[in-house]
């Protein structure tokens, strides 16, 4: 019988067992049991081969302590294209005998079902993420998954709870944590550098209003059951399906809470990080329109406001308003300060230092080895997401949301209260 190589589970399965006892013939190389050796990669499966997964596979494929082993769409061409795109990247290993081939499927309980993958990413849309997020940590699997983290207040609750369980690295794409401008800009406002913060804009955009489609036919390799999953039954319509900047699913209440669920995961996260709440959040929410109001805005229990595009300095995304100065934050490295040297002022040891990312993907693998928090665990995430569905739940009902973040529940509110979990359309249910 030919010798087989530990892989990196059995090895740690075996040092587990001998503890110190255990020891390694000299003789054995340093590369079979290195970062990067075959068996001590990695090995991932990414679901939902759309828009935002294409970041995601061209990190994945680049990087030698990763091995993609599954695809996952259910748009046939999606994923077979993705299959072939993972297969031509491994095509060197494959001729050495390190890699066996890329799987592709349609239904993504075929991934989470082999034991020879670590971890997921999924990158479905919103309505899909915490059912196949809460499948894979309860089958042994660390996720990596999209923001927002969850389509409704209660899965987020769950996906937290359940992260803690079983002992899951999940890590939350809300990648701005991971970028020096954004984090700079937090410390300033957390270590006081412009006084207490009292006024916060930021920008999201808008969306179309949701249309009312007609159907069309359903293109063949597309399955569209189950692209609805847990949602209403409604006719295939392309525009209802399609993933863009411009809107296409991300406009419908359906499937997520449209720009408060797009950039406000983004930028309501930065905010939340900024004021040292990301075990809380904010206590009311108001639309835009309720008695005249010209912004939709949220208010911490300290009465700090968050307006939603109020018109930000110099284009920036994020502008936070303190008594004695400001600090004006954006992508692409962009961060001003009032005073100006504020954003150069280096932090001492007495400062209040937060957490240090420079890759999101990257310290998302880390922790899959060290088994340390990332920087967006499944609290961060679910309290953020709570913040863009409140708002959501604002806006559609037309009135001001009271919250207790401490109980998480709306206040005085029967019919909003419903709208913290919605129904799953059989036999989509967790």
């Amino acid at each position: 019988m030919k010798n087989q190589p530990f892989t990196r589970r059995e090895f740690l399965r075996s040092a587990a067992v001998a503890g110190a006892t255990l020891a390694l013939p000299t003789i054995v190389p340093s590369a079979a049991f290195g970062r990067n050796a075959p068996g001590n990669r990695i090995t991932v499966g990414l679901i939902g081969m759309g828009l935002m997964m294409g970041s995601h596979h061209h990190i994945m494929l680049g990087r030698d302590e990763v091995q993609v082993l599954a695809v996952c769409d259910v748009d046939r061409g999606k994923r077979e294209r993705a299959q072939a795109q993972t297969e031509k990247a491994y095509e060197a290993k494959k001729a050495s005998g390190t890699y066996k081939g890329c799987d592709a499927y349609n239904e993504y309980e075929r991934i989470l079902e082999r034991s020879d993958i670590d971890a997921v990413i999924v990158a479905t849309p919103d309505h899909w993420h915490s059912m196949i997020s809460l499948a894979a940590m309860k089958s042994g699997k660390d996720v990596y998954v999209q923001k927002p983290m969850t389509l409704t207040i209660r899965e987020g609750r769950f996906m937290s709870d359940v992260a803690k369980q079983y002992g899951a690295i999940l890590q939350v794409g809300s990648q701005q944590r991971s970028e020096r401008a954004f984090r700079k800009a937090c410390e300033i406002v957390r270590n006081g550098w412009i006084g207490k913060v009292h006024t916060i804009y930021t920008q999201l955009g808008e969306f179309p209003a949701p249309q009312s489609l007609p159907g069309e036919p359903i293109p063949e390799g597309f399955d569209y059951d189950r692209w609805l999953g847990p949602t209403p039954w409604y006719p295939y319509n392309k525009k209802r399906v399609e993933g863009n900047y411009g809107g296409g699913w991300r406009c419908f209440w359906e499937y997520g809470s449209r720009k408060n669920g797009d950039w406000g995961a983004h930028h309501f996260d930065i905010i939340q990080w900024a004021l040292g709440m990301d075990n809380s959040g904010p206590v009311e929410f108001i639309p835009r329109g309720f008695q005249g109001a010209e912004y939709q805005s949220h208010v911490y229990a300290d009465g700090t406001k968050v307006w939603k595009n109020h018109p930000v300095k110099n284009g920036q995304m994020i502008q936070f308003i303190g008594e004695s100065g400001e600090v004006l934050v954006s992508r692409d490295d962009r961060l001003e300060t009032t005073p100006a040297g504020l954003k150069d002022r280096p932090l001492v040891p007495g400062d209040i230092h937060l957490y240090e990312s420079y890759n999101h993907e990257g310290n998302w693998l880390e922790c899959i080895r060290t088994r340390k928090q990332p920087i967006c665990p499944a609290e961060i995430g679910h309290r953020t997401a709570t913040i863009c569905h409140l708002n959501g739940i604002a806006e559609r009902f037309n009135r001001p949301i009271k919250w207790d973040p401490v109980k998480e529940e709306i206040i005085d509110d029967v019919s909003a209260s419903l709208w913290l979990d919605r129904p799953r359309r059989t036999p989509y249910v967790m």
